[in-house]
């Protein structure tokens, strides 16, 4: 009798060491709500795509991406620093450097013709690299990646924001969003 209850106690513990730790999972929060930020408040970094437009100078005008080292380079002037800073804050130094001795009174306008784009590995039938999509969901990740492979865990997704050291582990949901540059890992389950 003390051998059957010694070994449910070790089955139900080992259960709850492969069980996703529920203490540590999100389920509120931004990545869960539609974005209430527009493109003002997005970030750029590398891998974005932008359209530079200089009213009434076509040679001045273009789509232009971030490098590997975050740096826009237009006509003229150059690199302009564009990692982890908003459109309005490129517009605004890209204007101000134009008008430094090139044109008078230039009217710029910067917006994103293509963020940067995600990545999802794990258990997906074609793990690898997306194009991001405005309000994305993880489960539109998913579908982009082909599926669930019949092992995967169904109600966690593991995301690393862009830049961060470690991942965060989020309960699944139709509302979990994907942000551009983001490392999403769909784990396996054991039983």
């Amino acid at each position: 009798m003390k051998f059957k209850w010694l070994l449910a106690a070790l089955l139900g513990l080992l259960v709850a060491a492969c069980a996703p730790n529920a203490a540590l999972m999100s389920e509120t929060g931004p990545r869960y709500t539609a974005e209430q930020s527009g493109p003002e408040d997005y970030k750029l970094g590398s891998g974005d795509k932008v359209r530079l437009t200089v009213f009434n100078e076509a040679t001045l005008s273009g789509e232009f991406s971030v490098s590997s080292t975050g740096a826009l380079s237009f006509p003229l002037i150059g690199d302009v620093a564009a990692n982890n800073r908003t459109i309005q804050e490129i517009t605004q130094e890209t204007q101000k450097r134009l008008a430094d001795g090139y044109l008078r009174d230039p009217k710029v306008n910067i917006e994103v013709v293509t963020y940067r784009p995600f990545f999802i590995l794990g258990e997906v039938k074609s793990p690898g690299q997306y194009p991001y999509s405005t309000s994305m969901t993880v489960l539109n990740a998913i579908a982009t990646a082909q599926g669930f492979s019949p092992r995967a865990e169904r109600k966690v997704a593991y995301i690393r924001r862009a830049g961060a050291a470690q991942e965060e582990s989020f309960r699944l949901t139709p509302d979990l969003r994907v942000s551009p540059g983001d490392t999403i890992r769909i784990g396996e389950r054991y039983f």
